[in-house]
């Protein structure tokens, strides 16, 4: 039986909401973002900070950066926050074991020191240490944004001896504000935010011909309305697109029509965003 990418001649899932680099959209906003950030990073400031809401593309620029630094420029590593009840001891283990500190101390004092000394190593070796920190929206502690400012505090003549890159939804604003001279130290900040109508059908069309298809899969109205619903949010532009294509094969519809977005859309709970002249044109499709 013929299946939706033999259908869509497809040689691959295009729109997975898993991160693959090959999939990787170098939209300006985020090539802006990662120019802003190895700013920071070479120039040794500090504290550099992207927001942006869910499915903007945090975690795939912080990964971007991750595999765009030059190993043997930097010592770099990336962590992902997966819960609120991370603690400082916790974090700064962590910090401490992903830039190469093999017997991590067991005293908060003990850490800090070989942290510090570590630093000082990496730095006569002639590299610059990164750490990238994603969702950090979770660490909801006056105490962590402490100890981060502390990590701020070793530095020689040129510049901290670490670099942080913080990722996190808007109210990471709100957690910085914990401790007010953490916030005073953010050097770089970057918002992301949705796509224009004119890169949604760019980031569509690149991941459709990574996954080897040329053609088109979506008719110009649908690839306007996956814009007007996704909020040119790219998660939410692939999870549209996903279904969307699936939708369109079990009743072989090609190209892929604004009604099947609609629908698709309906059935996500996706409200439409403001369009001029669409108010009260949605359909739907038996």
């Amino acid at each position: 039986m013929m299946d939706f990418l033999e259908f869509y001649n497809l040689k691959e899932y295009p729109f997975s909401t898993s991160i693959d680099d090959r999939f990787y959209f170098n939209s300006a906003q985020h090539s802006e973002a990662l120019l802003r950030l190895k700013y920071a990073v070479d120039t040794m400031k500090g504290l550099a900070v992207v927001v942006g809401d869910v499915g903007t593309g945090k975690t795939t620029l912080a990964r971007r950066m991750l595999n765009e630094l030059d190993e043997e420029k930097y010592e770099a590593a990336l962590l992902i926050v997966l819960h609120t009840s991370v603690t400082t001891d916790w974090l700064m283990r962590k910090i401490a074991m992903q830039i190469g500190i093999k017997d991590v101390g067991g005293t908060k004092l003990e850490i800090l020191g070989q942290l510090l000394r570590r630093l000082r190593a990496l730095h006569k070796l002639g590299l610059k240490t990164v750490v990238l920190i994603d969702e950090v929206q979770m660490l909801r502690s006056k105490e962590i944004m402490e100890e981060l400012r502390g990590l701020l505090n070793m530095e020689i003549d040129e510049g901290k001896l670490m670099t942080l890159v913080l990722f996190g939804l808007p109210e990471l604003e709100e957690i910085l504000a914990l401790d007010t001279a953490l916030k005073q130290r953010v050097v770089v900040k970057f918002k992301l935010t949705g796509f224009d109508e004119n890169i949604t059908r760019d980031y569509i069309t690149h991941r459709l011909n990574v996954a080897g298809c040329s053609e088109p899969v979506f008719t110009p109205e649908a690839v306007k309305f996956i814009h007007i619903y996704s909020r040119g949010i790219p998660r939410l532009i692939n999870t549209i697109c996903d279904n969307a294509i699936l939708e369109g094969f079990l009743i072989r519809e090609k190209p892929v029509g604004r009604a099947i977005i609609d629908a698709v859309a309906m059935n996500l709970d996706l409200k439409p965003a403001e369009a001029e002249g669409e108010e009260g044109e949605f359909k739907d499709y038996g």
